[in-house]
């Protein structure tokens, strides 16, 4: 492990000047690097293990709570909404404060805000708590992130990216395999939002014994409250306007008009806030970096295609397919093995080449064929050509999401990280709250319209069963009725598949456009540490440059001569930070 830098030496008086040579920090070895991945890679787990646990039991909740689509829109639309106003705030935090004690603050509001929910008996309740959870989710997503790049460089990255999809593999499927089974069985659903508190205590111990950073210095941290205010009061206005427009008023509204023209000027009095502050929630000198620029775009299709439709497959499946909780989420197995095959393989490739363009653009071309091809899904649709589509949706999920990540990190100072792995990760989540929200609403309505006109050609009454938008409990309708319903949610779903095709183009152009920078070999902490020593050593020039010829007492042509020195032995410091 790297140690810290000790305090620069002292010169005596007429003593001679040491050679400026570069300082190279020692690298982690293999074994480090494992050691202090494990306890990041626990927390990722616990985050995801206490959002997936539930995904395949919102159908029984919502429908046991009195709840209707909206309300199984807003319980994974309050989670996206805070993890996305949290994130960038974490992100800046990481640039200014203890990142382990951070990340450990985060997995404790996950957990203890999951356990809560458990308790809700009503929708309102659960969707609060869910919120809730999505403040330490966001901090999660930042850290964890953050903390890989402190430990593993650019280059290597792709050498551990089979562990990070093996996380991502086991709690995606095994969150709702378990979730499934626990509603099944003789426990209550609310035993899924308890699951996650033992790994939690784990991974905070495993964290404390494990993950050792140098200090960051000394600084004052300046924390910007109008901007966190500004951003969540914007970004919350405009989902609530996708949620509720078409369904409680109509597109075309003076209720339009009001939320989204509150939206628009309070995101732009955000901007102007973001301009004149010291330490600015979203540094806006990142969007000079072209690199950036494109990543931010492609993350929001990517968020919005990925969340937006990943989030309904469990709808899909139950209420269109007659499954069960447990196995509906059996059958989400296909898309996570795509993103693990894909994620492990297209790393060890980038690791042993440096080269991740190519990935990247196959990668959003998988994206948009597979969500292409879910569009073509109804109720009776095979189940193994439902699967194949799976495949083809991870696998393009997997080679984008964290590439997009790698190569906005492979470009920014290491001062920058924090902010700008955040400002990535705040716009893919951005991009699927509104993604969640706006297909959700198309998912309500055309349900609701397929059931009503279904029921109405058997002369039945649509309302309690879907026809109000109430979500029906599939198993306990009569034969016909089932049918009616199965269909009009597959119809529906497919729909929703549809509308997101043409978004996800727009993160394959965006990634064509990208300019593919060779990969750095030096993790975070390494050019922190670099950075400090070079620092150090440059300040003993000048103490050396003004004691020498004091003690000649003369100004003779040694004195340009050192200057000289002290000027190029600063140089190639200069030119690491840019040429990392």
């Amino acid at each position: 492990m790297p140690t810290e830098p000790t305090t620069a030496p002292t010169i005596a008086p007429g003593a001679a000047a040491p050679e400026a040579t570069e300082s190279h920090p020692p690298r982690m070895t293999h074994r480090q690097v494992l050691e202090a991945l494990s306890g990041i890679l626990l927390g990722m787990f616990v985050s995801m293990l206490a959002t997936s646990v539930v995904s395949s039991s919102l159908p029984r909740i919502i429908t046991d709570l009195g709840g209707k689509q909206s309300a199984f829109t807003w319980v994974v639309t309050a989670t996206l909404l805070t993890t996305t106003i949290s994130t960038p705030i974490w992100g800046k935090l990481a640039d200014l404060v203890n990142r382990k004690l951070l990340i450990q603050l985060a997995l404790g509001i996950t957990v203890v805000s999951s356990a809560l929910a458990g308790l809700a008996h009503n929708t309102e309740m659960l969707i609060g708590m869910r919120a809730l959870q999505g403040i330490g989710a966001g901090g999660l997503t930042a850290l964890g992130t953050v903390l890989i790049a402190d430990i593993i460089s650019p280059r290597e990255r792709g050498r551990y990216m089979g562990l990070m999809g093996a996380v991502m593999g086991i709690s995606m499927v095994g969150g709702p395999l378990l979730g499934g089974v626990i509603t099944d069985s003789s426990l209550t659903w609310r035993a899924n939002f308890f699951v996650g508190l033992p790994f939690a205590v784990f991974a905070i111990v495993v964290l404390q014994r494990t993950l050792h950073l140098p200090p960051l210095p000394r600084r004052v941290v300046k924390i910007d409250y109008w901007g966190a205010a500004l951003l969540s009061v914007g970004i919350a206005l405009l989902l609530l306007w996708v949620t509720f427009a078409g369904d409680k008023f109509a597109w075309a509204s003076w209720q339009t008009f009001a939320m989204l023209g509150a939206s628009v000027v309070t995101l732009a009095a955000a901007l102007w806030v973001e301009s004149r502050v010291d330490e600015p929630i979203i540094p806006l000198g990142l969007f000079r970096n072209r690199t950036l620029v494109l990543s931010v775009v492609a993350s929001v299709a990517v968020g919005i295609a990925m969340f937006g439709t990943s989030v309904f497959l469990s709808q899909y499946m139950q209420l269109a397919r007659g499954k069960t909780p447990t196995e509906s989420g059996l059958m989400t197995i296909p898309m996570i093995a795509g993103v693990l095959l894909s994620s492990t393989i297209s790393g060890a490739i980038i690791s042993r080449t440096g080269k991740y363009k190519a990935f990247m653009i196959w990668g959003a071309v998988l994206l948009t064929g597979g969500i292409g091809l879910m569009a073509t899904i109804h109720y009776d649709t095979s189940f193994v050509l439902v699967s194949a589509y799976m495949v083809i949706l991870g696998a393009g999920v997997g080679m984008l999401m964290q590439n997009l990540v790698l190569a906005v990190q492979n470009t920014l100072h290491v001062s920058e990280i924090g902010s700008g792995t955040a400002t990535v990760a705040f716009f893919r989540t951005l991009g699927g709250a509104i993604g969640v929200s706006a297909l959700g609403a198309v998912l309500s309505n055309k349900s609701t319209e397929y059931i009503v006109r279904g029921l109405a050609t058997l002369g039945i009454d649509p309302a309690g069963v879907g026809g109000d938008g109430a979500l029906p409990d599939v198993a306990t309708l009569p034969a016909p009725v089932r049918t009616v319903v199965e269909q009009s949610f597959g119809d529906a779903i497919a729909d929703l598949f549809l509308v997101a095709t043409p978004i996800a183009l727009i993160a394959l152009v965006a990634v064509l456009f990208l300019k593919e920078v060779p990969l750095g070999r030096r993790s975070g902490v390494e050019q922190r540490l670099e950075e400090e020593l070079a620092e150090s050593a440059a300040a003993i020039v000048p103490v050396t440059d003004e004691l020498v010829p004091a003690a000649l007492g003369t100004h003779d042509e040694s004195t340009r001569t050192d200057e000289a020195t002290g000027s190029a032995a600063r140089r190639p410091v200069e030119t690491q930070r840019s040429h990392r």
